[in-house]
């Protein structure tokens, strides 16, 4: 291999390396103001979108003990890959691809998983990791709440007869 496809080699194992995911589409037909428009909305969400080389893609996949993807990348792909949600970077790809009909969902991995499109698109549907969150918080703190009303019910009510009392001795 050349030196220049070794150094390009080595940038995407560490670009594997240091992701948590990567999704693979086909961008044919796409144009380079809707290519870079894409980019920015994926940076929005930390992930990147970047063209590849299948055979250079392939080997630094195989270097970085991801996967083997012999057969499964052909024609002018590009990789998504990101530290943060996957589900925002698929969120992204979804909406882009019903603006445009473009680029087409291939697959994806995440954490050494493989996700066929229907899982990505499934992971595209799910509320964003905040509202996950919030929900969650919600969840855990409906019992302290209901038990904060139900003991300071007996106060309040308390509290109302007296203040009768009091009005009416008035």
């Amino acid at each position: 291999m050349r030196v220049e496809k070794k150094l390009i080699s080595a940038e995407y194992v560490q670009r594997l390396n240091s992701s948590h995911f990567f999704i693979v589409v086909d961008y044919r037909g796409l144009t380079v103001g809707h290519f870079s428009e894409l980019r920015r909305r994926l940076n929005m969400t930390g992930a990147e979108v970047h063209v590849v080389k299948n055979s250079i893609f392939r080997i630094a996949a195989q270097e970085s003990r991801t996967t083997d993807l012999t057969g499964l990348l052909a024609g002018q792909m590009a990789v998504i890959t990101g530290q943060r949600d996957i589900s925002a970077a698929a969120k992204i790809l979804k909406s882009f691809e019903s603006e445009f009909e473009k680029p087409k969902i291939k697959f994806g991995y995440l954490n050494n998983q493989r996700l066929e499109t229907a899982d990505l698109r499934t992971l595209a549907e799910l509320p964003s990791i905040e509202v996950l969150r919030g929900k969650l918080l919600g969840v855990l703190q409906t019992p302290s709440s209901q038990l904060v009303r139900l003991l300071n019910t007996p106060a309040s009510q308390l509290a109302r007869v007296l203040q009768a009392r009091l009005e009416k001795s008035e």
